[in-house]
């Protein structure tokens, strides 16, 4: 049950993705309006990139967290789970998404280190929010 719990915590990074896409595409969208003739104050363009590099940054942990989630959620349902974590990491090293070397690792510890990278991927976030609303509040009094 406890790997169930975790796909379904690590699903809910889809939704933390959603957001940081919508601000990312603002930032761009914005960012490009000199483009159209727009004058931008300079502050606005450094945010706006620092935005889209956030936004890209995020957007590498949601694809981590994603992966993680369909492979906890396909496990959660697997009926001999040393056999299909065997499995797993064989094709993770076939892939070359995982180094060579055995992992000893039990589920707890990798349904914490999981976890972590949905942390990571908030954080990436938050960070954008917080730029996203800095910048809100600082142009009106720069401009």
């Amino acid at each position: 049950m406890s790997l169930w719990v975790v796909a379904t915590l690590l699903q809910r990074g889809s939704q933390l993705e959603r957001f940081s896409d919508g601000l990312t595409l603002l930032a761009l969208a914005y960012g490009m309006a000199p483009m159209l003739g727009i004058t931008v104050h300079p502050f606005a363009t450094l945010a706006c990139a620092v935005l889209t590099a956030l936004g890209v940054l995020h957007k590498y942990w949601a694809i981590r967290v994603g992966l993680d989630a369909a492979l906890f959620a396909h496990l959660a349902n697997s009926h001999d789970l040393a056999a299909d974590t065997l499995a797993l990491d064989r094709a993770l090293i076939e892939l070359s998404l995982k180094p060579l070397a055995p992992d000893h690792r039990n589920w707890p510890e990798r349904s914490k280190a999981a976890l972590a990278l949905l942390r990571r991927q908030g954080v990436c976030l938050a960070l954008q929010i917080m730029v996203a609303l800095a910048t809100l509040l600082i142009l009106p009094f720069n401009g």
